[in-house]
């Protein structure tokens, strides 16, 4: 886990926009009718609020919070903030995934590519599920590609003798999203019917670099963010990660291949 939170780059996050958004509409698609007409939505790490503005497309009635800890995304999203066409209203606000409690009734909660950031998340879904609605839905999505070559020659070169002093500790580890098999038990342990899933998409990367380009957006954010006051340091562990990621990831005639695992999990309260 990071000794400090990343700082996030909206901009940089979004230019794969189209491959990060796919695992959320599929998510969306399993996600069962509410409990309520006019629903009560919370989205954790809804980070710059593009995928939150489709909860709103999907229950335009809805009342839809997204929550972050990034000022920077939060900026962003409130772009699509407002009434809604059907009625609802999306809005945007500061809160810690870690410590976020609801204050009244949900019919969803969902989090998407958000909770691998947050060490022994499963903890939080006994009071997340707490406060649903009868029927209501806890939805979440995480990447489980931590022993991906991406990650883990990040991790390497980190622990290597020229960057150990700034980076011990910075980065996570394969232990930061459990088997699916762990949510399902868990789910299922308390009071809901778990859908419980994996997939893995094959993206194909366009651009110099492009599997570097992707991991400045999200995994990449913490060595970013320690590095970020010695630009030398930083300079030669992009170099050197950058001529690791080329031979993992090689570019082929039509662009390059990543490969990248997701976890998912639906699960419904008892009504």
């Amino acid at each position: 886990m990071p000794t400090a939170d990343p700082t996030w780059d909206p901009a940089q996050y979004l230019r794969h926009a189209d491959h990060r958004t796919r695992p959320f509409t599929d998510l969306l698609a399993r996600i069962p009718g509410l409990p309520a007409d006019a629903p009560r939505i919370a989205d954790l790490g809804c980070g710059a609020g593009n995928v939150t503005a489709l909860l709103a497309d999907r229950w335009p009635a809805a009342r839809i919070t997204g929550y972050d800890t990034s000022a920077e995304m939060l900026r962003r999203a409130q772009q699509y903030a407002g009434d809604t066409r059907g009625g609802g209203r999306l809005d945007f606000a500061h809160a810690d995934v870690r410590t976020w409690t609801p204050a009244e009734p949900h019919d969803l909660i969902v989090t998407n590519a958000a909770l691998q950031w947050v060490p022994g998340h499963t903890e939080r879904f006994a009071d997340w599920i707490a406060a649903l609605t009868p029927g209501g839905v806890l939805a979440l999505q995480v990447p489980g590609n931590f022993d991906a070559p991406s990650h883990r020659l990040m991790r390497e070169l980190a622990r290597s003798a020229r960057f150990e002093d700034r980076l011990a500790g910075v980065l996570r580890h394969t232990d930061a999203v459990p088997d699916p098999g762990v949510y399902l038990e868990l789910l299922t342990g308390l009071g809901c019917t778990a859908d419980v899933w994996e997939t893995t998409y094959l993206h194909l990367l366009q651009g110099e670099d492009p599997v570097l380009d992707w991991v400045k957006g999200t995994g990449l954010r913490p060595v970013l963010t320690a590095l970020a006051d010695d630009p030398e340091t930083l300079r030669a562990f992009l170099a050197e990660y950058r001529a690791a990621l080329r031979q993992a990831y090689p570019a082929g005639p039509h662009g390059t291949p990543f490969p990248f695992r997701r976890l998912f999990a639906v699960a419904v309260k008892e009504a």
